[in-house]
């Protein structure tokens, strides 16, 4: 074997000895690579609104091609478990609900994901309080109103959601348990049409994210009854919160960005620190206040910790109500 050829192997045969972390060194994202985006529910949503806003800033910080891929299905859990099986190399990744992170562990029974083990965490982004609503033309001008007629007349009264296991259901799952009530359970196929039947008045309450619902309420179709927050919202100064009607519960549902677990750290803390920019920017922060979203823009280690504490939260709601789905 003559010397070149011997100094070759040598060489071919350290390269395989190299440990990953010594291949994550190479240039991220590499020229031509396109990063994607899965967004695990369909166009338009929060979350879709989010990973968009989130693709901008990566593709304008990056100088690369960000694409936004809407995979629907199971309550956000057929997308999250594409980011959860792919490679953890910084070009799939994941923004998605508290549904896709928290809820769903305690729904399913056999989630094709785990939502600690599978992903490593980047930030929660934004978050929102879960109002009470009813129709316009509803009797009941108080939440402390509703909650009596429920306990005094238990099945008369039905509450829309915009899907099982959704967070908007297991708020009024939690609200239930809290005042001691029972109405029956309506699930929709999203947000809009459950909203859209309360402003008919086809059911008699329902929990939705601040935001979708200030357009409504502002317009007089809907009322505001309490917000599932820790204190009044900027927007609906005058609507109490739940702990003042009687009813513990706090609630805010959460939009979060996320890899796949084993994605090198110095990828992880380039894409939280685009993302926290993003965030921070005048314009987005003007649009998500239009919206009700508070900004949160957390670090890595800060949406770790919280989804330890979420995830467990969620779990033992689910059992306490009943709401699993398998």
């Amino acid at each position: 074997m003559n010397l070149i050829k011997r100094k070759s192997l040598i060489a071919l045969a350290a390269a395989a000895l190299l440990p990953l972390g010594a291949l994550a060194q190479a240039p991220w994202p590499a020229p031509g690579q396109t990063i994607k985006i899965i967004v695990p529910f369909p166009a338009g949503g929060a979350s879709d609104q989010i990973g968009r806003i989130v693709a901008k800033a990566l593709g304008d910080e990056l100088k690369a091609t960000v694409v936004v891929e809407n995979r629907s299905g199971a309550n956000g859990g057929v997308g999250a478990a594409v980011v959860a099986k792919a490679a953890p190399d910084g070009y799939t990744l994941l923004v998605g609900s508290i549904g896709v992170f928290a809820i769903n562990a305690g729904l399913y029974s056999k989630l094709p994901y785990d939502p600690l083990k599978d992903f490593a965490p980047i930030s929660v982004l934004v978050s929102t309080p879960n109002v009470l609503v009813v129709p316009a033309n509803s009797k009941f001008n108080t939440a402390q109103e509703l909650a009596d007629f429920m306990k005094k007349n238990p099945g008369k009264l039905s509450y829309a959601s915009s899907g099982a296991g959704s967070s908007d259901h297991l708020t009024a799952e939690l609200y239930k348990k809290a005042i001691g009530g029972y109405a029956v359970h309506i699930p929709y196929r999203g947000g809009a049409p459950a909203m859209q039947d309360i402003i008919a008045g086809q059911a008699d309450f329902m929990f939705s994210n601040l935001g979708p619902a200030m357009p409504f309420i502002k317009a007089g179709k809907m009322k505001a009854l309490m917000l599932t927050a820790a204190k009044p919202a900027t927007q609906l100064p005058d609507v109490p919160i739940a702990a003042k009607t009687g009813a513990n519960i706090e609630v805010t549902s959460w939009q979060a960005f996320a890899a796949p677990a084993g994605t090198p750290p110095a990828i992880v803390q380039r894409l939280s620190q685009i993302a926290v920019k993003a965030m921070a920017a005048p314009d987005v922060k003007e649009r998500m206040a239009n919206q009700a979203f508070d900004i949160v823009a957390n670090n890595p280690a800060e949406f770790s910790d919280f989804l330890k504490k979420e995830v467990a939260r969620w779990k033992l709601a689910v059992k306490e109500s009943g709401a699993g789905l398998d």
